[in-house]
């Protein structure tokens, strides 16, 4: 099949109504080979009871077998008259999960088809998961309670884009040769591939807008001056007004544009921007000058009437409220001139064949735009909230072409945080006088409640119920939610704040069922409250704030159902403010004329819901006045008066949570460093402001018995600056360290996550520990464990992978090991000033090294030197025999995750530079050639990566303070003649590295590895799990896998 066969096919098939022979004409032609002999029917008296009211047929139209052995069934599912593909997506994902659990299949290709809904319809993949579990016997079993089904879909039928499938299937169709694996099938419905994408054609679109108005700045003296005047950059209102674009073709996919007189909300079209663009709604000349602003400025934020009739379009448009629809530092733009070109917004530019339009309309109408938010169990394949945040949190650090953005915090992470966060919210607040929830219910109750309230005769097949602690305690835990305060000190595109949201309305609509004369229980009232009460964020950049405000405003419309009467959207000005979250709160007990901030906080409360825009603009004026009036006119941003309500009532934030900045020369002022180092006499031994964002946050944002839970450099569990932070961590109640790796695509710097409460940790506190695993999305976590079970004495490291390994096998090295083996070997790291004289002139040259020509064993035969009278001075300081390492420790991922250290033997007083360094043996019971075979060992390398580096994956040195946590074996010293094997087989490697670097000394060295292993008294079932030939299976009952 050719590509423009292909093309035809995903149209004809994607944009029609559902037609079972053209869906199975296209499935033979993307799979190949079907197996269609063994077709099924089950009709509505057949399917269980559960899944009645939404199921009304269900059809097996085919079986794939792939070629890794995966078997996927073809279905044809028909909903009920009453049910809707968009609210009934967990109970036709669990029909799905229920079906293939049935014959452990392992995924199926389903449309789904609703009646009800005007030829929509839904092309989906549905996963299974299959996770194994070793029982208390040791017997492997499956547990599917942690493993529920992942649909990912389409959206499709008549007036639905089909360009992203014409694009992700293109390869399937026109590849008849082979038949698609499983993971070629699964990549064909990749979100990421698809956010990628679009943030690409995003970003492109934001700098054609920002070059655009700063030519349009440089031709009109009167724009530029009016932007200066009301320090407008061309950045942020082309970021401003890309958001604002975005956000209404959301709105018209809901039908809330165009709406005509007479006519409820929801009946508008679906592609009211463009017919806006082609004159249907009358001509004008410029798209953005005269058809854009007034309808941002004069409609969206003018409230018209219950009927929202506006005479400039001539049809209804709701009035938002909020700012979002408001000009960017209200600039003058009924005076001021933006002619924006038009071509800009729509042409015909060639994009590739059958494609024209690379305007912001041409590129927006290519994609699917979905109202249901992503959920961690369900993803459609299109523009969606969730993905939106990515989009926005990547472009915040785009300013122009040379930008490479900043980074969102993957999806996973942010659930995991959310969640637990509101388990130790929740485990204090509720049990705090009288323990009455057991943890454990609170945690299957955040973890699984949605499900578990939603579909309680499909959750029994699964093995969940809600407990009975939770049903019996329903009102107070809702009441403590509803109560919650949540600050994000740098906000970014609000991730977290949202998925906190998420999380509290998930909670709470799980809650409903049990709660007697539940009224006003709504997601978009839950939403709405959480937004009022709950949460508050800072950002110290402008354009991070309006971002913020946007996505929430954008979570809060997804899920308004009002025909008769759409809600104005609220303000958000004092609730995510500009400005720095580590100033102020330092004199709060000082600040003049506090019996104002009581005024302070009523006239903020009544400008949250204010419509009226002349009363709102009062009301900030007055608000400004009485800021200024109780700092005595300070012009330092001050947090305590920015959140007044929540310091002085509660001390503090319940939940502070986020991604702090990271670094410190481009993140702190001048004057900003010496006020935290002199006037508050505060010391962040690693130069990190994310440090600084921990001690301030923990002393003063978080309340006592408050949460704070962060992601931050991964060094944290290791680094040797990062001390005074573990010691911080102990000294409250710490609830998890998370290993979250290369979190962050293209970024160099590893993350790790953690929550604390603000709390002294009692004797039975338990510390969670795992890891982000990226390939499977989900957030493993290993169990939880004493303090003493991960960290080490000397608080040097949190060695969380403790946490993977059989403790028995961690107590057998422990006792072999040495005791005191930091007094037995020491690492210094080579001299800094010699890499400038590096020659490789022989002639009244020194010999010295550098780490790029040390390999394991040996020196490559290069050459360098420094002149010797420079040499002279630096000798004293370098032993006669040692062994000289490379400073960085490398990282290899074949044929597993694992390290490499490199070493040799010197014997002649070699001078290093600091690529290198040099060990040192101070116990002459132990000789040089027995340690470098035991640092080049299997064995060594495995320790090294799991407990010293905690599997990080870039720049770990191997310096003093590494060296001296690498374990050495007591029988080494305690018998030395299990040395002299080790040392013999030394030895013949060095000579065949000698003569020829390339030699193949692989058989000697896994000698070495045995000898290593039985210094330990090693069993051959836990040399595999060093090796990684078997599967650990960690120190806790099982792994749990957090679905996120």
């Amino acid at each position: 099949m050719n590509q423009d066969q292909a093309r035809k096919l995903v149209k004809d098939t994607f944009t029609q109504a559902f037609d079972k022979n053209q869906f199975l004409f296209f499935i033979r032609n993307l799979l190949n080979h079907l197996d269609e002999s063994d077709t099924t029917s089950c009709n509505v008296r057949r399917i269980k009871d559960a899944y009645k009211p939404h199921v009304d047929l269900s059809q097996r139209l085919a079986t794939y077998y792939s070629p890794d052995g995966s078997r996927v069934d073809i279905l044809f599912v028909r909903l009920t008259n009453q049910s809707k593909l968009s609210r009934t997506r967990t109970a036709i994902r669990n029909f799905v999960a229920d079906y293939l659990a049935a014959d452990r299949k392992n995924a199926a290709l389903v449309a789904f088809v609703s009646p009800s809904e005007n030829n929509a319809w839904r092309f989906s993949y549905v996963k299974m998961e299959y996770a194994a579990a070793e029982s208390p016997s040791g017997n492997i079993a499956i547990e599917e309670r942690l493993t529920p089904a992942r649909r990912f879909s389409y959206i499709v039928g008549p007036g639905e884009s089909c360009h992203t499938a014409q694009a992700r299937f293109l390869d399937l169709l026109q590849n008849t040769q082979s038949d698609p694996s499983l993971s070629a099938i699964e990549d064909a419905f990749s979100v990421e591939a698809v956010t990628k994408e679009f943030f690409e054609r995003y970003k492109e679109l934001f700098l054609e807008v920002k070059e655009a108005l700063d030519d349009l700045a440089k031709k009109d003296s009167t724009l530029s001056a009016e932007f200066t005047a009301r320090k407008v950059n061309t950045a942020d209102f082309a970021k401003k007004l890309m958001g604002q674009i975005v956000f209404l073709y959301f709105l018209q996919k809901k039908g809330w544009l165009g709406v005509a007189k007479g006519q409820p909300w929801g009946t508008g079209p679906h592609d009211f921007l463009r017919k806006l663009a082609n004159g249907d709604y009358g001509r004008r000349n410029n798209f953005f000058n005269d058809t854009l602003e007034p309808l941002f400025y004069d409609t969206l934020a003018t409230d018209r009437g219950h009927e929202a009739f506006c005479q400039h379009f001539g049809c209804r448009i709701p009035f938002l409220n909020g700012g979002l629809f408001e000009p960017l530092n209200n600039y003058n733009w009924r005076k001021t001139e933006i002619s924006l070109p038009n071509r800009l917004f729509s042409n015909s530019d060639p994009v590739e064949e059958g494609v024209t339009g690379t305007g912001i309309l041409d590129v927006f109408d290519r994609y699917n735009f979905t109202v249901n938010e992503a959920e961690p169990l369900e993803k459609e394949v299109a523009i969606d909230p969730e993905m939106l945040g990515k989009v926005f949190e990547n472009l915040l650090g785009v300013a122009e072409r040379k930008s490479k953005g900043s980074f969102y915090t993957p999806r996973e992470i942010v659930h995991y945080m959310c969640q637990e966060s509101l388990i130790n919210y929740l485990d204090t607040a509720a049990n705090t006088e009288n323990p009455i929830i057991p943890r454990a219910d609170i945690e299957e109750f955040i973890h699984h409640g949605d499900r578990i309230a939603d579909y309680d005769t499909v959750t029994a097949n699964h093995g969940i119920e809600m407990p009975a602690a939770i049903k019996d305690n329903a009102r107070l835990l809702d009441e403590k939610l509803a109560a919650i305060t949540v600050c994000d000190p740098a906000i970014g595109s609000g991730a977290f704040p949202v998925g906190m949201m998420h999380e509290i309305v998930r909670a709470r609509s799980a809650l409903t069922p049990y709660i007697k004369d539940a009224r006003e229980r709504s997601v978009y009232q839950f939403k709405r409250h959480a937004i009022q009460s709950c949460l508050y964020g800072v950002d110290i950049d402008p354009g991070a704030v309006e971002i913020a405000k946007l996505r929430l405003w954008l979570s809060l419309v997804v899920d308004e159902e009002d025909v008769k009467q759409i809600k104005p959207l609220p303000n958000l000005d004092y609730r995510v403010v500009t400005g720095n979250s580590l100033l102020g709160l330092d004199h709060m007990d000082r600040l003049f004329n506090a019996n104002r901030l009581d005024e302070l906080e009523e006239l903020r409360s009544v400008v949250f819901d204010e419509a009226d825009h002349g009363r709102r603009a009062e009301l900030r004026e007055k608000i400004e006045r009485l800021i200024n009036d109780i700092t005595q006119k300070g012009k330092v941003f001050d947090l305590g008066i920015a959140f007044s309500e929540v310091f002085r009532t509660r001390h503090g934030f319940d939940v502070v949570i986020g991604n702090p900045p990271y670094g410190f020369r481009t993140v702190l002022a001048a004057d900003e460093k010496s006020y935290f180092r002199k006037v508050r006499g505060i010391q962040f031994p690693t130069g990190d402001v994310a440090e600084l964002f921990i001690i301030l946050s923990t002393a003063e944002l978080v309340r006592p018995d408050g949460i704070l839970t962060f992601i931050i450099p991964k060094k944290s569990l290791y680094g040797e600056s990062w001390g005074n932070v573990r010691k911080l961590w102990l000294k409250h109640s710490l609830g998890f360290l998370m290993d979250a790796s290369k979190a962050f695509e293209n970024v160099l710097l590893e993350q790790a996550s953690f929550s604390i409460r603000k709390s002294a940790a009692g004797p039975t506190n338990k510390i969670a520990v795992g890891r982000l695993n990226s390939d499977s999305a989900v957030v493993q976590v290993f169990g939880t464990f004493d303090q003493a079970d991960i960290f080490t004495q000397d608080l040097r490291n949190a060695q969380i992978y403790r946490g993977l390994y059989p403790k028995s096998l961690l107590q057998k090295i422990a006792k072999g090991a040495l005791a005191d083996a930091p007094a037995t070997i020491r690492g210094e790291i080579g001299l800094s000033n010699l890499t400038e004289h590096l020659t490789f002139e022989v002639k009244d040259g020194y010999p010295c090294v550098k780490g790029i020509d040390i390999f394991r064993y040996g020196l490559k035969p290069v050459g360098r030197y420094i002149p010797s009278h420079l040499a002279s001075k630096h000798l004293p300081g370098v032993a006669a025999e040692k062994l000289i390492a490379q400073e960085i420790v490398a990282h290899v991922q074949n044929p597993q995750p694992h390290i490499v250290m490199a070493m040799f033997l010197d014997r002649e007083r070699r001078l290093l530079n600091d690529t290198c360094v040099q060990i040192i043996i101070s116990d002459q019971r132990l000789d040089a050639r027995f340690v470098m075979a035991y640092f080049h060992s299997t064995f060594a390398n495995w320790y090294a990566y799991n407990f010293v580096y905690n599997r990080a994956i870039r720049t770990m040195h191997l310096i003093d303070y590494y060296i001296r946590q690498i374990v050495l074996p007591r029988a080494a010293l305690d018998e030395p003649a299990t040395q002299k094997p080790i040392i013999a087989r030394a030895d013949r490697i060095m000579a065949a590295k000698a003569e020829n670097p390339d030699a193949d000394t692989r058989v000697l060295e896994r000698e070495n590895d045995q000898l290593v292993y039985q210094l330990y008294a090693l069993t051959q079932e836990e040399i595999a799990i060093v090796e990684g030939t078997t599967t650990p299976t960690g120190n806790a009952t099982k792994t749990q896998e957090i679905i996120s």
